[in-house]
Formats: C-alpha cells, sequence, structure tokens
C-alpha cells in the first residue's frame, strides 16, 4: 500500500467515524428532547451514549483537525519572530506536540486495557470501549504530526 493510499484510507477512517459519531449523538440528544415533551419516558441509557458519542466524535474529529491545520495558531506572536525563531518553531512546536501524543497513545493502551474489568453504569458497556477514543484521538494526531514533520523537513533542505 502506498503513502497516498494509506494516508486516504486514514482520512476515510477517520471522516467516516466522525460522521457516525456524530449522527449517533444527534440521534440520542433528539431521541431525550422527544421523551422529554411527550408521554414517553426517556431510556435511561441515553445520557451516556451520548456522552459516548461526543467523545467519539471529538477523538476522530481531532486527528482531521491536525491534517487540515483547524487549530488554532498565535499568528501575532509569530510574525513578530525573526525568520531563525521562526523556522525553529516551525520544528520544535510539531516534535513537541508529536512526544505529548506518543505518550498519551502509550498511556490510552494502558488506559483500555485497565478499562476491560470495568463495566459502564447504564449500558452495561466494557469501559475500554470508552477509553480507546483516547488511543484514536492520539494516535491519528501522531500520524499526522508525522507527515507534517516529514514535510517541514524535506521543504527546509535546499
Amino acid at each position: 500500500m502506498t503513502k497516498t493510499m494509506l494516508n486516504k484510507n486514514i482520512g476515510r477512517l477517520l471522516k467516516m467515524g466522525t460522521l457516525l459519531s456524530t449522527f449517533g449523538l444527534l440521534f440520542t440528544v433528539m431521541l431525550q428532547i422527544i421523551c422529554r415533551f411527550s408521554p414517553i419516558n426517556t431510556p435511561p441509557w441515553t445520557e451516556e451514549a451520548s456522552r459516548l458519542f461526543f467523545i467519539y466524535a471529538m477523538s476522530f474529529a481531532a486527528g482531521l483537525a491536525m491534517k487540515n491545520e483547524f487549530y488554532v495558531h498565535l499568528d501575532m506572536f509569530y510574525n513578530q519572530f525573526p525568520e531563525r525563531i521562526k523556522r525553529t518553531l516551525n520544528m520544535a512546536v510539531p516534535s513537541i506536540t508529536l512526544v505529548l501524543f506518543v505518550v498519551m497513545a502509550i498511556y490510552a493502551i494502558k488506559f483500555v486495557i485497565l478499562g476491560l474489568s470495568e463495566k459502564s453504569p447504564s449500558m452495561g458497556l466494557n469501559m475500554g470501549i470508552a477509553f480507546f477514543s483516547i488511543f484514536i484521538m492520539s494516535s491519528s494526531i501522531s500520524y499526522y504530526l508525522i507527515r507534517k514533520i516529514m514535510n517541514i523537513k524535506k521543504s527546509s533542505k535546499p
């Protein structure tokens, strides 16, 4: 599989995960609203399900935000730095962020393993499922940071 195929497939997976999680969130919230204004009792699992869908929507979307550089940039400060410091920052910030998210991904695996023996209160789901969202977010952000660092290195070579 080529790099472009891998990149496209990861992007598609993250987009589908974001969409499905968002639709799940919308469905559970709409169900809660409909049940509140009707004689039907709200199912007890909807609050936990909507929380889980929200967490997964953010986890899948975080990698896409890194890919498309939708995070906040402090251009007002950055533009006042000399060119040498800008080049250093362009490499240092993604590298430090990558270290953070790689460490987070490693510990997320430990959280998933710890969560395997726990059950969620209302739905009875394995908590490893909830904690797996941390791994998705960390690994997808790490993947796009690695690509960004490689592009910076490639473009800085004469």
